[in-house]
């Protein structure tokens, strides 16, 4: 799988601008500000139906403009595939896939398999709990669709126990039997979502070990742990104990919505002791783990995007990286970087085919 060729109307800071692409390595040169970024995020939005670095999806239309769309050409074995996101000031967004359009955005995930690896990663260790949350369930769901809807519903309904609950505190009133229903259904999607994310991290942690390990050249024990109030205890014993809190803040208290993956290094928290280098190598190894996980799973190569890594990175780590590509590890790559040189330089060791864009 690769993408030929992708189009971007009123994208961020494109106007009308088309890119035809290599089957291997692609490279976006230019100073900051060009819009280097913003392609690997239209590259992005393809496979996910969202930017990357943006949630608000209208803010992603270029200026005093009503609406942005991007088409991408996909080869898939030997067939073209066009994917084309689109959205209008005050309508809906719209995905179609060879001019279908989805019912739900969720029936395209995993189909076009995308890792990338950004500066912005630095939130999986900076952020809350939530940003890993959503690395994990991102992980998982590229091919396990079955788990992405059990999600979708799991966040369904505790956003209807909320507004139960809120509506207790407003009306001064209590009933059990109705809160019983939204507990057995998220104990029931909960359970399969706790199961799914364990069962995944004893897969994970060994690959993002190894990784780890070829990245940094060190001795040091990395490791992830699941944190899980489901660990402690099973759900009908967590809502009765968290009850009395859920009726004060008015929002449910306990479940894998509060679920952490916390990072560690030799047994510490890399957030407070991981050198800055440390980090970077954690993240990467992180990143590179996911794109085996989803090869081995998809027994597709992803695409994978490379945003402004060099400057980010040391030589060593670069080199690192680049000797990755050359086993013929990956598939398709994308890379930004503001010196053209010195990612000309950087590329060319790969012996694979390239093309650079100035912009």
């Amino acid at each position: 799988m690769y993408l030929q060729k992708i189009t971007l109307v009123n994208f961020k800071n494109f106007e009308s601008q088309s890119f035809n692409f290599e089957d291997k390595i692609n490279c976006f040169v230019g100073n900051n500000g060009v819009g280097k970024t913003n392609v690997l995020d239209a590259i992005y939005y393809l496979s996910f139906a969202k930017s990357y670095f943006n949630s608000v999806a209208t803010q992603n239309i270029k200026h005093d403009e009503d609406f942005f769309m991007i088409e991408g050409e996909y080869q898939i074995n030997d067939k073209i595939d066009t994917i084309v996101c689109s959205l209008k000031r005050g309508n809906k967004k719209v995905v179609k896939r060879n001019g279908k359009i989805y019912e739900k955005f969720s029936e395209h995930i995993g189909h076009l398999p995308l890792v990338i690896i950004s500066p912005a990663d630095r939130d999986l260790i900076v952020e809350g709990s939530e940003t890993r949350r959503k690395f994990v369930d991102n992980v998982i769901s590229q091919s396990n669709k079955q788990y992405l809807q059990t999600v979708i519903k799991y966040n369904k309904v505790l956003a209807q126990r909320n507004s139960l609950l809120k509506y207790f505190a407003a009306n001064r009133t209590f009933d059990a039997v109705n809160l019983k229903v939204y507990n057995e259904q998220l104990s029931l999607y909960g359970s399969i979502i706790f199961e799914k994310r364990k069962e995944f991290l004893e897969s994970f942690i060994p690959i993002f070990k190894k990784r780890y390990k070829s990245i940094s050249n060190s001795k040091e024990d990395v490791n992830l742990v699941y944190k899980s109030q489901l660990n402690e205890s099973d759900f009908e014993t967590l809502f009765e104990l968290s009850l009395a809190r859920d009726k004060i803040l008015q929002f449910t208290s306990a479940g894998v919505h509060k679920d952490d993956l916390i990072f560690e290094i030799d047994g510490y928290p890399v957030k407070k002791f991981g050198s800055q280098g440390q980090q970077k190598s954690y993240l990467i190894a992180l990143k590179l783990a996911q794109f085996d996980f989803i090869k081995e799973q998809s027994k597709v190569k992803p695409i994978l995007l490379l945003d402004d890594i060099f400057d980010k990175l040391d030589d060593l780590r670069v080199e690192q990286l680049i000797n990755l590509v050359n086993r013929d590890e990956f598939g398709q790559l994308f890379i930004s970087d503001t010196h053209k040189e010195r990612t000309e330089e950087v590329v060319k060791k790969t012996e694979q085919s390239y093309k650079i864009f100035q912009l």
